[in-house]
């Protein structure tokens, strides 16, 4: 979540405080699936899979059109009675303008609301959301005969309206409805009813990729569905994405964006915003790429991006329709995690939503909009698709003991990240055997509902729902305490499962060394202890892992850990004051170990006066270690720690690669 920061905080730390597309030849990796009649009883669980076939034969609509465009809608999830951002609603997310209620977000008073604000500076460049649906749900009732609340609240009428809408356009465009399914890229295009051609071209590529793919996984309403693949469907002259863009734009060409730059200006004697001059990578080396959410709507947050005293970020990407804008060039450095170490080294992304409330705002649209940018970043900046070098706001190391109450907590335990590493064509998986040394945590996300509260109000049980998320506890018991974060909580509180707190769990694709297994239970070490997870063989939570690994060398009781890797003192030149080490509050000890993805050298950057050029970048040659060491990441001196190649039990996998120099 973002909240107003002073421009200067200790000379050091900036920090500020969802959706879907990617290239068609990346953007579902699945198996060709074997057809399955849908017409010899199906059981309950299968019921949605005959609403699409029922639907599309009554509307005449071929039927994996049917289920491509409510898979780029919705994944074929319900999220019954709960409205998107724009109103969308039901496996088809049939948009009702009359009942589109933004979730509520707690005031922050440090920063004004959108509406007492007013609306956002105009910029031609920047699209407005928009107008009209094709996919509405008022129309959709008139066409179908059926009531707006049943569409709202059932999914067979509402997988119905979304065919006799698809029938309709395709009327409308003079177009016979006709079994071919390669005969429906315009109507396809036509249904998120996006104005932008680039994003309603990008939609329709991304529905026949699908298509051409397919599809299957259960819903959050326990629907077991398939998309039989048809790889030889290629729709009749689609329209290519492209277009003219804003020349800042860095994005890539198929993608929708726009540019609305942030303010690099004086404020006063000693103070600037909103981000800092450089010339990377030549100047410093783009390491990460850290994944936000605004905990606000777009329209505040274009505000934000607007004022020299806040924060300031490079991308934004908007919950709708996945558009994606940016802000500052990615050679300069914005103040977006919290920590001025990561943002010399990183780029920021911010997603439009509420970590609270995940199926109003993280769409398809934007997870496949924010992964195809991504990709594109990295594979400019050779950044690894993993997940210590693709992470979220909440994994973002705190540079110092006091920093650590503060960080931040998005994009939260409801972001997708086993459906984003798919989607970035890295996806997570098993490299080694189940018994071996390292393992990947990796829960099921629609079937891995852990319990979290505070998603309405502090201390009341939020709705079960799918999670990336693995909470910790101190001994493998159901009952045992959670694991605790002395730096999160210095005043002795314990750890609680509300939806913000971070203190005992872990992410899907975090990797750890397990330190015991107990029955259904699995320790790693985390933050200097074991902490111990439900990794049951009937519905793992966590697969094994190839890694290297670091431990204190021998006779070393234990290890100081940071939060920053900084130069030597004989580094920085004369006249420049030396940073102090600011160890974290924990210790990584002996027999402990942590894997590791990166080896760095220490950096520093003084940003500490306004300028017309990039500031001189301070490199030791002290060398460092990334490791895993909580739900954050963490440093370790190479010079304190052995690496080692853990066995890998038999399985799955490929060679370790080494730690990225």
């Amino acid at each position: 979540m973002k909240k107003r920061v002073a421009p200067r905080v200790l000379g050091a730390v900036r920090g500020h405080r969802r959706i879907i597309c990617v290239t068609a030849s990346a953007a579902l990796l699945v198996p060709l699936l074997i057809d399955r009649s849908a017409d010899m009883g199906s059981p309950p669980d299968q019921r949605l899979q005959d609403d699409y076939t029922a639907a599309a034969d009554e509307y005449h609509v071929p039927r994996n059109v049917l289920m491509g465009v409510s898979y780029l809608q919705s994944r074929w999830d319900s999220h019954p009675g709960t409205p998107s951002v724009v109103g969308g609603y039901g496996p088809m997310h049939l948009v009702d303008t009359r009942k589109a209620p933004a979730p509520e977000a707690p005031h922050d008073p440090a920063r004004p609301s959108a509406a007492a604000a007013g609306p956002p500076a105009r910029h031609a460049d920047t699209p407005d959301k928009p107008a009209a649906y094709s996919a509405d749900l008022q129309r959709a009732a008139i066409l179908t005969g059926l009531p707006a609340a049943q569409l709202r609240t059932d999914d067979a009428a509402n997988v119905r309206g979304g065919a006799a809408l698809l029938a309709a356009t395709q009327r409308q465009l003079g177009k016979p409805l006709s079994a071919n399914a390669a005969d429906w890229w315009e109507a396809v295009a036509r249904f998120p009813g996006t104005t932008d051609k680039v994003s309603a071209a990008i939609y329709a590529n991304d529905v026949f990729d699908v298509i051409r793919r397919g599809a299957r996984r259960t819903t959050d309403a326990g629907q077991h569905v398939t998309l039989t693949a048809s790889p030889g469907v290629r729709p009749h002259a689609p329209a290519a994405p492209g277009g003219s863009r804003p020349k800042n734009v860095e994005c890539p060409p198929e993608l929708s964006c726009s540019w609305l730059g942030a303010p690099y200006v004086r404020i006063d004697d000693d103070a600037y915003g909103n981000h800092d001059l450089a010339d990377r990578p030549k100047d410093q080396r783009i390491d990460y790429i850290v994944i936000h959410d605004t905990e606000a709507p777009l329209a505040s947050m274009l505000l934000t991006i607007q004022d020299p005293t806040e924060a300031s970020w490079h991308y934004s990407v908007r919950s709708s329709d996945g558009h994606v804008t940016q802000h500052i060039k990615t050679k300069d450095a914005a103040w977006h995690s919290g920590s001025q170490f990561v943002n010399a080294r990183s780029i920021g992304v911010e997603h439009e939503g509420f970590l609270r409330h995940p199926d109003a705002w993280y769409t398809e649209q934007m997870y496949r909009s924010s992964a195809r940018l991504v990709r594109y970043l990295a594979k400019k900046y050779q950044v690894p698709l993993d997940r210590q070098h693709i992470f979220g706001h909440d994994n973002v190391p705190a540079p110092t003991e006091d920093s650590i109450p503060d960080m931040h907590d998005d994009p939260g335990p409801f972001w997708d990240w086993r459906h984003y590493f798919d989607l970035l064509g890295a996806p997570l998986r098993a490299t080694a055997g189940p018994d071996s040394d390292v393992v990947m945590i990796l829960p099921d996300y629609g079937k891995h509902k852990p319990r979290f509260t505070g998603c309405a109000k502090a201390g009341v049980p939020c709705a079960p729902h799918g999670s990336s998320a693995v909470r910790l506890r101190s001994e493998p018991a159901d009952d045992a305490p959670l694991i605790q974060d002395p730096g999160r909580r210095p005043d002795g509180e314990d750890s609680t499962e509300d939806v913000n707190d971070l203190g005992s769990r872990v992410s899907a694709g975090q990797t750890f060394a397990v330190a015991g297994r107990s029955g259904d239970w699995t320790a790693i070490w985390f933050q200097g202890h074991k902490a111990w997870f439900r990794n049951p063989k009937s519905q793992p939570t966590a697969v094994g892992a190839r890694g290297r690994v670091v431990t204190p060398k021998e006779g070393v009781k234990e290890i100081s850990v940071f939060g920053r890797a900084l130069p030597e003192k004989d580094a920085y030149p004369e006249g420049m004051d030396e940073q102090p080490e600011a160890p974290l509050p924990y210790a990584l000890r002996a027999g402990q170990r942590y894997v590791t993805q990166s080896r760095v050298l220490g950096s520093y950057i003084d940003r500490s006066s306004f300028g017309d050029s990039p500031a001189p970048v301070v490199k030791g040659q002290e060398a460092y270690y990334e490791i895993q060491f909580d739900h954050r990441l963490a440093y370790v001196r190479a010079s304190d720690v052995d690496v080692v190649d853990p066995p890998a039990a038999a399985g799955p996998g490929h060679p370790a690669a080494a730690p990225r120099p």
